[in-house]
């Protein structure tokens, strides 16, 4: 089954209600299922009509819009491979990607086109297509056609779907092949794990999200924002969205999140008709669950944990910001993320991270799996969880057999708990290993991110030491620093440094980057000891100049 079908069965049951609402650029536009079909149809007969064959692989750059689901939607029924590179690899990483995997088409925006000068590796594509507008050498998707293709090309469940590349937080970054049955697999988990109702708008700002709502038939609300950054993206446009368009549910990045809050006071409108959350792409902090129930107290905040292997894997509901188990993340015990959704199994391994596991037979698994409240490698396995790479290239470090049952190793540290509910500790590669032991970065940073003065927080090892970055809010007063340290060092922390920004990941801009941290605190402490080494030096020049001065020796003041 294509998974297209999906969409074309909503469109028969819904043909007149709304699908998308683009508010991009202050224009609302609205496109019913019909005006999308219309769409759709036309551009996938443009793809199908200039020599592309199902199974070719189209290279898609473009931003969060109506125009990128036409896009999608067409590649998916004209039995295409939609490939996506995030722009944040920049231009050699995109390069890279294209060339592990060389696609047949390039389709994006007029501005994305710019690629075509930039990379070699675009220009040598042999069919080249603009989702609006005439430019030389592509071909206009939206043109009228005499006939669209209305027709879905069948797909077998193995064949690919997408092809998407892996952030890259855990190595290079990776090519996961998603095929039509995984990607009907996960539809069905999240269908059933975050149910819709009849007249749900979401504002979507999380762009495979649009996907799940095209088949279940909620309206998606495209925020009027640069998605791209949603750490430093402007909210009073997406706040006057909100309160014009009264959307019921929110699914966002926990910077966008967090971007919205800061703009919004307890007795403003604009969240007033939200009645349910979905964030997750990132560490979701108790403070920001609790500045969310204060600006949406009716609002249910659902954290969702998963990777782009595994999506979703578990997530946990607080309501009118009340956060489970508070106490728990302020004295070192990590985030909670949840119950496992359904189809999913969750165990976790002793923390052998960057050393290939497996194969295992059952016995052999169990005997180095953790127990309870013990802590190491998440690893999970289910039929929504990508069994490996284009070409096999990762498999090794991230995939394991047990029984000829593919696992898949997040890279996450964490354990579960008593009631079955998994806890997040951090990046296994972040973990602190020394002489008094293991620390893990989110036993740190939770109680650091409850200080209201602390914007982020992170912990990182350098030459032996426990280091805490900490990036203080903007504008905020000074932070009460001794407090910090005290409790800080009872979890093991050396020393505490200030920083004007912690480096983030740029998908989501909310995972610290911890490599260029260790990196920036490297840069730092260099330069103390220079500038350490070159005031002892001076005053050691200047002891020898006041001994001359004092000797009367030649080299003294003139007498």
């Amino acid at each position: 089954m294509n998974i297209a079908e999906l969409f074309n069965a909503r469109v028969a049951m819904t043909p007149d209600a709304p699908a998308i609402i683009d508010g991009h650029r202050g224009r609302t536009r609205v496109f019913s299922y019909a005006d999308l079909d219309e769409a759709v149809a036309r551009a996938a007969a443009r793809l199908r009509g200039a020599g592309l064959e199902p199974g070719d692989t189209v290279f898609v750059f473009h931003a969060m819009s109506l125009e990128l689901y036409i896009l999608l939607e067409a590649i998916l029924r004209a039995g295409l491979v939609a490939m996506f590179i995030d722009p944040s690899m920049g231009r050699r990483g995109i390069e890279r990607c294209l060339r592990k995997h060389p696609p047949a088409g390039f389709a994006g925006s007029p501005k994305a086109h710019v690629l075509r000068v930039l990379c070699r590796e675009v220009r040598h594509i042999d069919h080249k297509f603009c989702t609006r507008g005439i430019l030389p050498g592509a071909i206009d998707l939206s043109a009228a056609t005499t006939t669209g293709l209305q027709r879905v090309e069948p797909r077998s469940g193995g064949d690919a779907a997408l092809l998407t590349f892996t952030s890259g937080t855990t190595g290079p970054p990776k090519a996961a092949v998603r095929s039509h049955e995984l990607l009907l697999r996960q539809h069905a988990v999240l269908a059933e794990s975050f149910p819709s109702r009849a007249g749900d708008i979401e504002l979507t700002a999380l762009p495979m999200f649009v996907l799940a709502n095209l088949a279940n038939g909620v309206v998606s609300l495209l925020p009027d924002a640069n998605v791209r950054h949603p750490g430093s993206i402007d909210p009073q446009p997406v706040l006057e969205q909100l309160a014009a368009q009264r959307p019921t549910r929110i699914a966002a990045s926990p910077a966008f999140l967090e971007r919205l809050t800061e703009a919004c006071s307890a007795d403003d409108p604009q969240l007033s008709s939200v009645d349910r959350i979905y964030t997750g792409g990132g560490p979701v902090f108790p403070r920001l669950v609790e500045h969310l129930g204060r600006v949406a107290p009716q609002a249910t905040v659902q954290i969702v944990y998963g990777s782009t292997e595994a999506e979703p894997i578990a997530t946990v509901s607080h309501r009118g910001g009340c956060v489970s188990n508070t106490a728990a993340p302020r004295r070192g015990a990590g985030l909670l993320v949840g119950h496992p959704v359904d189809g999913i199994e969750v165990r976790i391994h002793r923390d052998c991270w960057g050393t290939p596991l497996g194969p295992y037979d059952e016995q052999g698994f169990a005997a180095r799996c953790r127990g309870i409240n013990e802590p190491g490698e998440i690893v999970v396995s289910g039929p929504h969880v990508l069994s490996g790479y284009l070409d096999g290239e990762g498999d090794a470090e991230t995939k394991f057999d047990v029984e000829n049952v593919a696992w898949h190793r997040t890279g996450d540290a964490g354990y579960l708990d008593e009631s079955g509910r998994l806890w997040l500790l951090g990046r296994c590669s972040a973990r602190i290993e020394n002489a008094r032991g293991i620390l893990y970065p989110f036993a740190v940073e939770c109680i650091a991110q409850e200080f209201p003065e602390v914007k982020r927080a992170a912990l990182v090892g350098w030459r032996g030491m426990c280091v805490l970055a900490v990036e203080p809010r903007k504008g905020s007063r000074q932070i009460s620093s001794s407090v910090l340290r005290k409790r800080a060092r009872a979890l093991g922390v050396d020393a505490i440094e200030f920083y004007h920004k912690i480096p983030v990941d740029s998908r989501h801009n909310s995972k610290v980057n911890y490599a260029a941290l260790t990196a920036l605190i490297e840069k730092r402490k260099l330069t103390s000891v220079q500038r350490i080494r070159e005031a002892v030096q001076e005053l050691r020049s200047r002891a020898c100049l006041d001994e001359v001065r004092a000797e009367g020796l030649p080299g003294g003041p003139p007498k």
